[in-house]
């Protein structure tokens, strides 16, 4: 026992030795650091002062980039149409094939900084209000005219606007590329032409609907006329009409709420489908504002320094090497 206390002792001592080693050791490593940077505190003053002066410079003479952002609203399903003819116009700008832009109305084009993208823009999802509203819906009869609604109100909750961002030096050529280019986006004649006939369905739609709701009003009409009669009273929420069935008053109403639903998305449609790729704000020319690692006044002083400090390690590791024994 004498024998194994002492042991665990001797253990425990080693372990508290390597411990204080290790603390001496990295306080060493923070000292030898501190007298390093003491050493050279200039030398990096001196990098530091030169990169911010070079950084500068750059700033005064290379011309920064500008941009303009174009929201859009992709319509009957074009959204993958747009991002193929993105591709394709990138596609065109890093071959720089001036024939392309030519056969699309550009003349000059200037390739410098130049480049096209787009993404799409976050927007929050339904609210609990929308999605009462949808459940609604759907808990009515499977009618032409519901089923349309709920696409309607699913496919707005669904789409997303998309950012198309222009990127270019020379301010009036690329306010004019950008211009060109979504003329040639909405120029394509296959969606023209599913946009012409979906234009007049809707407007077929919007008519058909008028003249039921029409009906559905002169309905209701009477029904009133004849409570109201003293002829005539009526006690029932249900109305007969000629040889049919009874009718429930309240659906009747509710039917007639849907109708001036339809109309509305019906009109909704007709303003907002005037091109595949409908334009909701086409900005204005802007500077890009780069990170602030990413500026000159950054990125060049930091670039010195660390090639300074790398050069230094290997001046150390070469000293280093020549103490060793082979």
């Amino acid at each position: 026992m004498k024998n194994q206390d002492s042991s665990d002792e001797i253990d425990l001592g080693q372990l508290f030795q390597l411990i204080g080693k290790g603390f001496d050791s990295l306080f060493k490593l923070i000292l030898r650091v501190f007298v390093y940077l003491k050493r050279n505190i200039f030398i990096l003053i001196g990098l530091a002062a030169v990169g911010f002066a070079v950084g500068y410079g750059l700033n005064q003479i290379v011309s920064k980039r500008q941009k303009t952002d174009v929201i859009v609203k992709p319509q009957l399903e074009s959204k993958n149409y747009l991002y193929d003819v993105i591709d394709e116009i990138q596609a065109n700008i890093d071959a720089k094939d001036s024939s392309f832009f030519e056969s699309i109305g550009i003349e000059e084009v200037d390739f410098a900084g130049l480049e096209i993208t787009v993404n799409r823009v976050i927007e929050e999802g339904a609210s609990d209000r929308d999605m009462q509203y949808l459940e609604l819906l759907q808990s009515f009869e499977n009618t032409d005219a519901i089923a349309d609604i709920v696409r309607a109100e699913l496919e707005n909750k669904s789409s997303f606007n998309h950012r198309i961002t222009f990127y270019y030096k020379n301010e009036e050529l690329g306010v004019q590329f950008a211009k060109k280019v979504m003329e040639y986006i909405n120029s394509s004649t296959y969606f023209d032409e599913v946009l012409t006939i979906s234009r007049n369905n809707a407007r077929g739609r919007i008519e058909q609907n008028e003249l039921l709701l029409d009906q559905v009003d002169k309905i209701i009409t009477n029904y009133t006329n004849n409570l109201a009669s003293r002829n005539n009273a009526v006690s029932s929420e249900r109305i007969i009409l000629d040889n049919q069935e009874q009718v429930n008053i309240a659906d009747l109403f509710e039917y007639k709420n849907l109708l001036i639903r339809d109309i509305e998305i019906k009109k909704l449609e007709l303003a907002e489908q005037t091109e595949p790729i409908s334009i909701i704000n086409f900005g204005k020319s802007h500077e890009v504002q780069k990170s602030f690692f990413g500026k000159n006044l950054v990125l060049i002083p930091s670039i010195l320094i660390v090639v300074f400090l790398f050069v230094s390690f290997l001046v150390y590791l070469n000293q280093k090497s020549k103490t060793l024994i082979l």
